[in-house]
């Protein structure tokens, strides 16, 4: 479940076919800051026209392609709140070196999953909905176009400085850091948390060797 949330959230990043609908955002008490740089639907409309423009681009090599789009998300996603999470009540009892390792693995491992299959969903039309903004957080709502069936998807976002930061994504009501939590909590009640780091280093190794393909299929 938690691969199919983030796939089909990360979608909307890489759309080729985008609808933004208007709405009226709730009354909210944001920073200056964050209201003088756009609403959270306004930032990620942003991230997505700029993504775009990398991946209609002819002449940017695959690798860099790939480099632009990382650092593109990694402007938009808080992996450090997303991990955090993930991990729920055991980031407590980690030490601060599990930590640390922890988040970098949680963020390469989502990186190396979207990277890799960004082109498969580069045709969905994606239906901007309604921006919902309360004190310290904002949802901002978004329809996958699958056939007739609208697949909906929440974006939850946090304030960070000048900007919106997605700390977790709803996709049919099923929440993508509480999917990953779920799974990661079996893993550490059985294996502890060195259980949980090696089962993810063997993972992320396996999606570094599964683009090898994709990268040829890229510079065709």
């Amino acid at each position: 479940m938690a691969l199919r949330i983030l796939i089909l959230a990360l979608a909307l990043i890489f759309s080729g076919n985008i609808l933004v609908e208007a709405s009226e955002p709730a009354q909210a008490a944001p920073s200056a800051e964050v209201v003088k740089a756009g609403g959270p639907k306004k930032q990620i409309a942003a991230v997505v026209n700029a993504i775009l423009e990398q991946l209609r681009d002819p002449d940017i090599p695959a690798q860099q392609r790939r480099n632009n789009i990382r650092e593109l998300v990694r402007g938009k996603f808080d992996f450090q709140t997303m991990a955090q999470g993930a991990l729920g009540r055991y980031w407590r009892k980690a030490s601060e070196t599990e930590r640390s390792h922890f988040v970098a693995l949680f963020t390469k491992l989502l990186e190396a999953t979207y990277l890799g299959r960004v082109k498969a969903y580069s045709n969905l039309e994606v239906v901007f909905g309604e921006e919902r903004i309360r004190k310290k957080r904002a949802e901002v709502e978004c329809f996958i176009k699958d056939g007739n069936t609208d697949i909906p998807i929440t974006y939850k976002l946090i304030p960070r400085g000048q900007t919106w930061l997605v700390y977790d994504v709803v996709i049919e009501n099923a929440s993508l850091v509480r999917s990953y939590r779920s799974s990661y909590a079996s893993i550490v009640r059985k294996q502890g948390m060195n259980g949980l780091l090696k089962q993810m280093e063997e993972k992320l190794n396996q999606l570094k060797k599964a683009p090898a393909t994709q990268h040829k299929k890229d510079k065709k």
